[in-house]
């Protein structure tokens, strides 16, 4: 039982310094809990047993993240939770609803999104950002994908019987794109996964984590539960979902850090700021225009033995850059839907 403890000892903490350390775990050699543990307690100062424990505990649940959930109790009905954190038009036909969470109540909120949209602009595609998004409801995800459904079908199986799409006349009949991400989560990856089963949409982005599984829950002593994920959820066809996480149909590379800068700003780039000398080569594709020059400047001209040739009051006309996209997934899904709308068109 001791050496079972320093394992899980020894695999929080490893863990808890790899994500402190700017490193890949590539380059750093394997590390032993009880040596680290005892260097930090005899020589940083003022560092405690208590403090220790905590940050390996830490180390343990951020391992593990997905898979096992501290949960904390209830104090807010379940309707004031947020599951959709933003609702957009990104121009063009193209439509953006980002998910906070996969939890009770999101079918509803997908569909009255898309109405607010499409009720002044005229929507040709969808986009359902899932990137950083978890969740642990799995009905959600049946009745999110079910509002694109016209016909009955197998959705997933949760371990708690099988769920399906109910025939209809009023699904929503657009093109949809699933953006996700390597913190893609849970039921959310199953969201993404069933969207592409159905043909409902297809997904781009990064692989997702691998942690769409049911789970138990276990009452602590302190009264908080502990979630662990304990058996795969399944596809309409039996199949498991994403046990190595959700590969994406169109696979779009992004570090962590510059995607979480384009969440709070997509038309940002993160890794260049803007100066005045970028803005001021900035061209347009208008025909050159002649400055209109003043008596004042005439004068000030000759005075000063300036030749104004017809080359030197001739200059392009500035103006300032239409905003665009920088994010990359969202930038190509915005692409794609734009190009299925044409096509849509072309043969209608």
């Amino acid at each position: 039982m001791k050496h079972i403890s320093s394992a899980v000892r020894l695999l929080a903490f490893t863990a808890f310094f790899q994500c402190q350390i700017d490193a890949s775990a590539e380059t750093l050699a394997p590390l032993e809990y009880g040596e680290v543990r005892e260097i930090i307690r005899a020589q940083l100062p003022g560092v405690t047993d208590a403090e220790l424990d905590r940050g390996a505990l830490g180390g343990l649940l951020h391992s593990l993240r997905g898979k096992v959930t501290v949960i904390e109790s209830k104090t807010n009905d379940a309707t004031d939770t947020v599951v959709i954190s933003k609702a957009t038009s990104l121009g063009e036909g193209v439509g953006y609803l980002r998910v906070a969470a996969v939890s009770e109540g999101l079918a509803a909120s997908v569909s009255a999104g898309f109405k607010a949209i499409n009720a002044t602009n005229k929507l040709t595609g969808l986009i359902l950002d899932l990137r950083f998004t978890a969740g642990d409801d799995y009905p959600a995800v049946a009745a999110v994908v079910d509002l694109f459904m016209s016909e009955e079908r197998t959705l997933l199986d949760s371990g708690k019987g099988v769920m399906k799409s109910t025939a209809k006349t009023n699904a929503l009949s657009l093109p949809v794109t699933v953006l996700v991400n390597s913190e893609t989560v849970g039921a959310a990856e199953a969201l993404a996964e069933v969207m592409r089963d159905t043909g409902a949409g297809l997904i781009l982005g990064n692989v997702t984590r691998g942690a769409a599984m049911t789970s138990r829950e276990f009452t602590l002593k302190n009264g908080r539960k502990l979630r662990i994920a304990d058996a795969p959820v399944k596809r309409g066809n039996g199949s498991v979902i994403a046990e190595k996480g959700v590969t994406p149909d169109i696979l779009v590379i992004v570090t962590e850090a510059d995607e979480r800068d384009y969440m709070n700003d997509p038309y940002a780039n993160p890794s260049k700021l803007v100066t005045a000398t970028n803005v001021s080569v900035i061209a347009t594709n208008r025909a050159p225009r002649r400055v209109r020059l003043t008596e004042a400047d005439l004068v000030r001209a000759r005075r000063e033995g300036i030749r104004l040739d017809e080359d030197q009051i001739m200059q392009r006309e500035v103006e300032p850059e239409k905003p665009h996209i920088r994010d990359p997934a969202l930038a190509r899904a915005v692409d794609l839907l734009k190009g299925l709308a044409v096509v849509r068109r072309t043969r209608s």
